[in-house]
């Protein structure tokens, strides 16, 4: 309920009732005065928590900044070199966002914190002022008043006339005190009406407009991030493919670590102990023996010599290989060699019974060797079988399975695969399987076309040009790298380039319907790059390379029209990029080199002097005009919504009219099953599908500018 006014007649009078209205508006000063002090100690608060918070974002983003990648191999993909260099984006785009912060930090004290203490200090302190000499005043007066009264008639008129003249004086004082002290108060309790607000209404405009160049800056972060969590998942599945390989290899390593030799190496080396007769008996001495099976030599170098012994390595040919019986020694995992140089057996005792049954494999010995479900020669081969297993496999999935979601991701049971896999290659009735039937799901059917690719005595795409096509998919140049490939591919002999013809063209089918069964050409890549591409060592450094393996495969279901329209011309062949010293630097996408958006001043110390400025959305019609190709739109902006969000239609994932808000229940986690429905730019810079869309509480803005984030090399 509002204070009555205050009568300027009432001054005279200075009844009890107008004690007691001035009384109101004196603690109603002083409630106003409590909250001006505490706007105030809780403003510089906020301004010290908005400077400590902005000095802790800066360190952030320096230590961002001092963080380099580091990797395996010679060469990072497009994607990883996206990745090496976002820490970089994120501490630019920080520090960019601070210059903003820092810049309205600066003028908040300007726009807060001194008028309100000017208006404190010189209003509100002023009025105090006023009311102590009012006090004072009015003492001074009533205790003259007092006095004079009790003056005694009996004292001379002049005496008399004197001190009326001094009651009246004081009267006349303390009325006047009473009328400055009057107008001062209501003065101030009308004029902090807008001394009080517009400070406050400054500083909020400063933080709004701070927040909505964030906005801005959130804008154009969203197309570089859409395009680094693409470069994420795409080197997500190339690491799980990897992994997936090295564990592979590892387990191989675990189970017989001598099988997996790098190329150039004795066929199986390591440490064996020997049996050696003495005149005094029989001891065991250790070697550490290195074979190599295609000269049958034998390279055994003593481990345990004794001081002033004559011992040196003994290389012996060998002859034959025997496993020892058990029962005809009392040493464990033991074997008998014959060779040229010595006369009668060597007696050799291996480290565990794998061990042994390994050294025996490679001297030719009787130890049974493992195979792999497909055991014969010819099933090992690109033969007239292999291709009608391909295309009744491949049939088989176009009809009944090529819109089931994760085809060829999806693994079926090892038991099925090997059990459709026996009965299709029986030497008896081979190819006498129905896979139209019920009895072989879609899951069988993709993992025993893999398992058979795999498995090949060589892969489709050879060993021999292996090297090569991961070299062309290292290349930085795109051109050179679709290019290169396309040569490639009509370097392969007749059958392998028909058969990579045959699954490509399956590929490109099954991509088709990417909508359905979530599979892009990059994870199509992913799942068969290592099943058509393979190296001939098995080692970590070529595990390495899986990823450009799988680059090589994407490109060829993303150019496949182009490739197999026939070989390339002589003349159209790409330039062969000059060789590097160093390792290459792809340019990445980025989003801190682009053009900088105009920046309003902030909010000033009024709002007469701040004009148009009220609203910070007015000059975004400057700042949005571009279009995506680089034409300015003469359509007026439209401000910030915050409507509801659209009601979706029956039956269908959009809503009937394009909505103001981007729809905040698309989130991205379909990205982590690799889904073409995500899928923005591949990388070879090919449009795989729609754009990701993701969620922001803020209206749709005009497409970025073009060369904002893509690659330099598309531009």
């Amino acid at each position: 309920m509002g204070h009555p006014p205050l009568e300027f007649s009432d001054c005279y009078l200075d009844s009890p009732d107008f004690r007691e209205r001035l009384k109101c508006y004196e603690q109603e000063l002083e409630r106003t005065n409590k909250f001006i002090k505490d706007v105030i100690k809780d403003g510089n608060a906020l301004i010290a928590a908005i400077r400590s918070y902005s000095s802790a974002v800066q360190k952030f983003s320096q230590t961002l900044q001092s963080f380099q990648f580091d990797f395996i191999g010679d060469t990072l993909t497009d994607d990883e070199i996206n990745i090496a260099e976002s820490f970089k984006e994120f501490a630019e785009l920080l520090q960019e966002v601070e210059l903003e912060r820092s810049m309205m930090v600066q003028n908040a004290s300007d726009l807060l914190i001194k008028p309100l203490e000017n208006f404190r200090k010189e209003q509100i302190g002023f009025t105090k002022e006023r009311k102590k000499k009012f006090e004072k005043d009015g003492e001074k007066f009533y205790s003259m008043l007092d006095r004079h009264l009790h003056l005694s008639s009996k004292k001379k008129e002049s005496q008399l006339q004197e001190a009326d003249l001094q009651v009246d004086k004081e009267r006349h004082n303390f009325f006047e005190s009473s009328l400055e002290y009057v107008y001062q108060i209501q003065e101030v309790q009308e004029s902090k009406k807008f001394s009080i607000v517009e400070p406050v209404l400054a500083f909020l405009h400063s933080l709004f407009t701070y927040n909505n160049l964030t906005v801005e800056l959130t804008q154009d972060f969203l197309p570089y991030k859409q395009q680094l969590q693409l470069s994420l998942q795409n080197t997500r599945n190339h690491f799980s493919s990897t992994r997936e390989e090295l564990e592979d290899l590892k387990k191989r390593m675990k189970e017989a670590p001598l099988t997996c030799k790098l190329p150039g190496q004795p066929t199986i080396e390591g440490y064996l102990y020997t049996q050696e007769k003495w005149a005094l008996g029989i001891s065991w001495v250790k070697y550490y023996c290195q074979y190599e099976k295609e000269a049958k030599t034998l390279r055994m170098t003593p481990m345990d010599q004794k001081p002033g012994a004559k011992q040196s390595t003994l290389d012996l040919t060998l002859k034959s290989c025997v496993r020892r019986k058990t029962d005809s020694i009392d040493k464990r995992f033991c074997f008998d060699i014959e060779t040229n140089e010595r006369s009668g057996t060597i007696t050799l005792q291996a480290l565990s019974e794998a061990n042994r049954r390994l050294w025996m494999e490679a001297m030719d010995g009787k130890e049974p060797i493992y195979h792999s479900p497909i055991t014969k020669q010819e099933e090992m081969e690109l033969n007239e079988v292999g291709f009608k297993f391909v295309r009744k496999c491949i049939n088989a999935v176009e009809t009944k399975g090529i819109s089931t979601e994760g085809v060829y991701r999806t693994v079926g049971s090892n038991i099925q695969v090997q059990k459709l896999l026996n009965a299709f290659f029986d030497p008896k009735c081979p190819g006498d399987v129905d896979l139209q039937s019920s009895d072989w799901d879609i899951k069988t059917i993709t993992s025993s076309l893999k398992f058979y690719l795999r498995n090949l005595s060589e892969p489709v795409m050879t060993y021999k040009l292996h090297k090569e096509l991961v070299l062309a998919a290292k290349s930085e140049n795109l051109d050179y790298r679709l290019g290169a490939i396309h040569a490639l591919v009509y370097k392969l002999p007749d059958k392998n380039r028909e058969m990579l013809e045959l699954l490509i063209r399956h590929l490109v089918n099954v991509c088709e319907h990417s909508r359905e069964n979530l599979m892009s050409p990059s994870n199509m890549g992913v799942i068969f790059g290592p099943t058509l591409m393979r190296a001939q060592e098995d080692t970590v450094a070529a595990m390495m390379n899986i990823k450009f393996q799988n680059i090589v495969v994407e490109i060829l279901i993303e150019h496949f029209g182009k490739i197999y329209s026939g070989p390339p011309e002589d003349s159209a062949a790409p330039p062969v990029p000059p060789p590097r010293v160093a390792a290459r630097r792809h340019k990445p996408i980025t989003i801190s080199k682009r053009p900088l958006r105009e920046r309003p001043v902030f909010f000033g110390a009024s709002v007469e002097e701040s004009g148009a400025a009220v609203c910070p959305l007015g000059s975004a019609a400057d700042r949005y005009g571009q279009t995506p190709n680089g034409s300015i739109s003469t359509e007026a902006p439209k401000p910030l919504l915050r409507s509801r969000l659209p009601a979706p239609r029956p039956g269908g994932d959009e809503p009937a009219r394009p909505p103001a808000e981007m729809d905040l229940g698309k989130p991205v986690a379909r990205l982590q099953d690799g889904g073409a429905k995500l899928a923005g730019k591949a990388a070879n810079g090919v449009v795989a599908s729609p754009a990701l869309r993701t969620p922001t509480l803020h209206a749709r803005r005009p497409a970025p500018r073009p060369g904002v984030c893509g690659r330099e090399d598309q531009r």
